[in-house]
């Protein structure tokens, strides 16, 4: 079998001591490739079974799907398999994706995100640069009508799209003192939090203090968080964006930030990204912007591209298998 890895990350799957070089093996004595993940693929490449994408331009995904005509396995190691599933690999194919790899790291910059929020960072830092020193934010941290806007403890916070990330983020909300309630297709009980439908929804947005998304992109995600979603949410409320831009209208975000109706937001994501210099966003009123930084550490990935392999040789069910 021959896999291909790309040069975007290093991934070990011999346990050797020098295995990113053309030519290496896994266990099972297949051939692992480095291959560029900016560049069309070379003639070597051709026969590959398994495909590992990290950090893939869309054209060279669009190469691979063209012309990788004897793939089984396409693996991205991004928790989202929106591009992977973009790039129009044949339904013969199978996709995998990398749910679980960035659980931590997401979860740490989604809580930096709340909690920069929350204490109004972004105020605080423009006056540094103004060489102010910030009177108005501490006068309403310690009065008694706005104090509680300023901590999560007691706060609501609502998780929509409760999948592997929320269940490592929830308990670390609930430990500041947090309500943590997920949003999901259906309702029920995930990871020991209380997750209600989508479709039933409303009230729990109209006592919602923080809203964090981890939703996928896919079309029924598709501007999600739109003008009536956050019309629902509890006035003053703060919207975090960790899953996908394409999930958030945005000119409807920027009204919400702009009437008051959301007191700040933080989006690690946007519709079009890197985001373009003369996007409204920038200019928005309290947001919090990161360049896509929530992930990109994923962790234990060479594992499971190995238990994918293995599965392959052994006819056993992949994990994190894309419908």
């Amino acid at each position: 079998m021959i896999i291909l890895l790309p040069n975007t990350i290093d991934l070990d799957l011999a346990n050797s001591s020098n295995p990113s070089i053309a030519g290496a093996t896994a266990p099972n004595d297949d051939t692992v490739i480095v291959y560029d993940a900016k560049r069309p693929f070379a003639d070597e490449h051709l026969a590959a079974d398994v495909l590992v994408v990290w950090q893939n331009t869309p054209e060279n995904l669009h190469d691979a799907a063209t012309r990788l005509s004897q793939l089984r396995l396409v693996q991205t190691l991004a928790a989202g398999p929106d591009a992977a599933l973009a790039a129009g690999f044949r339904d013969t194919v199978a996709i995998a994706s990398g749910r679980s790899l960035h659980d931590g790291p997401v979860a740490e910059h989604a809580l930096a995100l709340i909690l920069a929020a929350v204490r109004s960072l972004d105020e605080l830092l423009e006056s540094q640069r103004e060489h102010e020193w910030n009177t108005a934010v501490n006068t309403a941290q310690v009065a008694r009508a706005t104090s509680g806007r300023y901590t999560l403890d007691r706060a609501q916070v609502t998780i929509w799209g409760f999948g592997s990330i929320a269940a490592t983020l929830a308990p670390v909300l609930r430990m500041l003192g947090a309500t943590v309630t997920g949003v999901a297709s259906t309702t029920g009980i995930r990871h020991g939090f209380d997750v209600v439908a989508a479709s039933d929804a409303t009230e729990l947005l109209a006592r919602t203090d923080v809203l964090v998304s981890v939703l996928p992109a896919s079309p029924e995600t598709t501007d999600t968080f739109g003008a009536a979603l956050f019309g629902a949410l509890k006035p003053g409320a703060i919207f975090v964006n960790v899953g996908r831009g394409a999930t958030v209208d945005e000119a409807a975000l920027i009204d919400a930030l702009e009437s008051g109706q959301l007191r700040s937001a933080a989006l690690d994501v946007t519709k079009v990204e890197p985001l373009p210099a003369e996007s409204a966003l920038w200019d928005a009123p309290h947001l919090i912007l990161t360049p896509h930084i929530a992930g990109n550490r994923p962790q234990g990935a060479a594992g499971l591209v190995r238990a994918n392999v293995e599965a392959l040789h052994t006819g056993a069910a992949l994990t994190n298998l894309v419908s």
